[in-house]
């Protein structure tokens, strides 16, 4: 099968002028006014904003090991939806991606999938264990190029570990993705700790816990002068730790979800465990300090922290519960919500938090790229003027515990072209045959 030609008509790019887009192969071949091509898949972008596909470096997975929640197709697909064209998968899988044989599986099941680049995450840790370090030049010199670590779900803990994690990676200029969670902080804890916990007699989770990694961390990147990126940034004291650490020059990068941008503690007053997540969702004053530092830019990237997890694990009593939310296919909207309709960001910054940002952290340089000739066809066209009650129909993916159903949300993604081939179409999933036979044609030039 070959790859198609696209012709969108009249999208606006970004926040900027409307132009149509024409598309052979897996490029942009030309943009302007009146353009035609025999032969090409005309889409009617009248009304949509084009942003260069979207790109999430926190990404879980689930593949290998916990098919049961979520699966690299299912996942995949679930970010086609979402407007994404390629997701950071997370190690914390079964067997865990800490060698080149298991990030090699990943990547070869996103290949084949089709619906998004996948790039494997390496484990910083052995098993995640936190007691040596994994193979990371194995897995930086493997088919997979993994140039992201994490321990994510578990924090580096170790000072001396931590360290020897950030200059291991500078070799190859690689970045430790850190999850800021002092562990013997945070025992037991359920939610974020202050007057709502008290109440609701659950076991806080001090904000302390965050920033106190973050502190010792970006103290680290300085003095081996080693990338480092903090992990779902959650608290106002940890927006001001990395506006001090990038004032002093420390390469340091933030992100921050799109569940901690609308959603605060008091969602946990209905002890429905859809909102039970790690880090917590903290106070409203916390919520508006990361909105705010996104916008200045001390935060980065927008990264979903995608969690699936089976219905019998969320199901449940609050403290019984899984720690996580689905997010790939509700995040755009929820950016739009909060900072869009908020006059914080336009849609060139969307693109900027969304896309363009978080593939140059990631190293991975075929995304993330702005819309012109000669660019690669990863593209996403939102429709920016609907508004919705978010409901199951939206979810892709295997698992249902999205902390969004029920709201109402801004916003659709229409289209998205990855590769310079559609996953989705006037909003509906393309069939996954395919979309395979798509990406074996791109793969086999």
């Amino acid at each position: 099968m070959s790859t198609s030609s696209y012709l969108i008509r009249g999208a606006t790019i970004g926040a900027g002028a409307t132009t149509d887009i024409l598309t052979h192969g897996n490029v942009i071949t030309a943009m302007g006014s009146g353009l035609d091509a025999a032969g090409a898949v005309v889409i009617d972008a009248q009304g949509l904003v084009a942003l260069p596909g979207l790109v999430d470096l926190h990404t879980h997975l689930r593949e290998p090991g916990y098919e049961q929640s979520e699966t690299v197709l299912t996942g995949t697909q679930a970010a086609a939806i979402g407007g994404f064209t390629a997701v950071f998968a997370m190690a914390n899988t079964n067997p865990v991606a800490d060698t080149a044989g298991v990030v090699e599986q990943v990547l070869a099941l996103g290949e084949a999938a089709g619906y998004a680049t996948v790039r494997p995450i390496g484990a910083v840790t052995q098993g995640l264990d936190g007691q040596r370090l994994a193979e990371l030049g194995a897995m930086a010199t493997s088919r997979a190029q993994v140039r992201v670590f994490s321990d994510d779900g578990k924090c580096v803990s170790d000072p001396l570990l931590m360290r020897r994690a950030l200059e291991y990676v500078k070799s190859f200029d690689g970045v430790i993705a850190q999850h800021a969670q002092e562990p013997r902080l945070t025992e037991n804890a359920q939610m974020n700790e202050g007057e709502v916990s008290a109440r609701l007699g659950l076991t806080g989770w001090p904000a302390v816990a965050e920033e106190s990694i973050i502190a010792r961390d970006v103290l680290l990147a300085e003095h081996v002068k080693s990338r480092l990126h903090i992990c779902h940034l959650s608290t106002a004291g940890s927006v001001e730790v990395i506006r001090w650490a990038k004032a002093r020059g420390i390469n340091v990068t933030a992100e921050v979800t799109p569940h901690h941008l609308l959603l605060d503690e008091e969602r946990a007053e209905t002890y429905d465990s859809r909102f039970k997540v790690n880090p917590p969702l903290r106070r409203r004053e916390d919520v508006l300090a990361l909105r705010e530092a996104l916008a200045d830019g001390t935060i980065d990237i927008v990264a979903t922290d995608h969690a699936p997890h089976p219905s019998e694990s969320k199901e449940c009593e609050w403290g019984a519960a899984a720690f996580g939310m689905v997010g790939l296919e509700s995040a755009l909207s929820v950016v739009q919500e909060t900072m869009v309709e908020t006059g914080l960001l336009n849609w060139d910054d969307v693109a900027r938090v969304l896309s363009i940002t978080p593939a140059r952290i990631g190293s991975l340089s075929t995304h993330g790229q702005p819309l012109t000739v000669g660019a690669p066809a990863h593209i996403t066209l939102v429709d920016p003027n609907t508004r919705q009650t978010f409901s199951r129909q939206r979810l892709a993916g295997r698992s249902l515990n999205s902390p969004f159903l029920g709201l109402e949300l801004p916003g659709r993604v229409m289209a998205t072209l990855h590769q310079g081939y559609a996953t989705v179409l006037d909003g509906i999933l393309i069939e996954s045959d395919i979309v395979a036979a798509h990406a074996e044609a791109v793969r086999r030039g």
